[in-house]
């Protein structure tokens, strides 16, 4: 037997069924943080220096914020 339920309820309804936190203050913060660095002009030492402290994976982080941003930019920024 097969059964099957459709919810239809917002991802914020959903959120709070499922008893998920609301990350919303912590992604707010985050963004203001990475609005700040790129208006204060981006090097890739404060790339580097910011993906560093951001990525809780380390290296693997790293490599996969710097993958997203070559993307992002069209492959303009390269690792060194």
């Amino acid at each position: 037997m097969k059964v099957t339920m459709d919810i239809e309820c917002t991802p914020e309804e959903a959120r709070r069924l499922m008893g998920l936190p609301d990350m919303g203050p912590i992604h707010d913060i985050y963004l203001d943080k990475l609005k700040e660095t790129m208006s204060q002009g981006l090097t890739p030492e404060t790339m580097d220096r910011m993906i560093k402290t951001w990525t809780p994976m380390g290296e693997v982080g790293m490599n996969a914020w710097r993958q997203m941003i070559e993307q992002l930019s069209g492959g303009t920024i390269k690792a060194s």
